[in-house]
């Protein structure tokens, strides 16, 4: 149960990072929603990271969550905010995720 409450944790990190993309990108008083976003994404993700670290390995939860939320955010920037896929990026990315599928592999 603690590794599907550090996936989400890992998906409000993307949500977080996404929201300060937005808020970047807008004026006025929508720029302050995404901002508002901003801290509820992050809040839940730092407290959905507290529980799963309860039985969970602290550094392998924290690998996997800041992994998630890395590729989670290079794939937001890539289809939502039009950033280059280019082939290195996705090489690296894709060893970023083999990387964080063996942490979990070797995790107890």
């Amino acid at each position: 149960m603690n590794w599907i409450i550090l996936i989400i944790a890992g998906l409000f990190e993307v949500a977080f990072a996404s929201c300060l993309g937005k808020a970047k990108a807008t004026t006025g008083t929508e720029m302050y929603y995404w901002y508002i976003g901003f801290f509820i994404s992050l809040t839940v993700s730092m407290l959905l990271l507290m529980k799963a670290t309860e039985t969970l390995p602290l550094g392998t939860a924290y690998a996997v969550w800041t992994g998630i939320g890395a590729v989670g955010t290079v794939l937001v920037g890539i289809f939502i905010f039009k950033e280059p896929a280019a082939f290195w990026r996705l090489f690296f990315l894709a060893t970023l995720v083999g990387s964080i599928v063996g942490l979990k592999a070797v995790s107890h």
